[in-house]
């Protein structure tokens, strides 16, 4: 199983589990949120290391970029798209205002 998958199963139990989803947020607060964040994933049984996470975002950007318009200069800039990290709490803050 790759990150991607990993980040949304744990997506998943934290849609089921409000508790789970603020032991999450509250990695944000530690003074190594990565690590943190890494650490609560690693407690659900999954193996996700901090330089996995990054790394994954990054292949997972250079794999759009090569496959738009041949992978060269005038490939489209796309923001935040290699950051697996950010988009799992974009979408979580998503998610948690709008069950308050």
């Amino acid at each position: 199983m790759n990150i991607g998958e990993m980040l949304d199963e744990i997506k998943s139990k934290v849609k089921e589990d409000q508790n789970l989803g603020k032991k999450f947020l509250e990695t944000r607060r530690d003074a190594e949120p990565l690590t943190a964040f890494c650490k609560e994933c690693r407690k659900l049984g999954y193996e996700i290391y901090e330089m996995d996470l990054i790394e994954a975002g990054e292949e997972f950007y250079a794999a759009i970029k090569r496959s738009t318009n041949g992978g060269g200069e005038n490939s489209p800039v796309l923001k935040g798209e290699n950051d697996f990290y950010e988009m799992f709490f974009a979408e979580l803050e998503t998610q948690t205002e709008r069950e308050i």
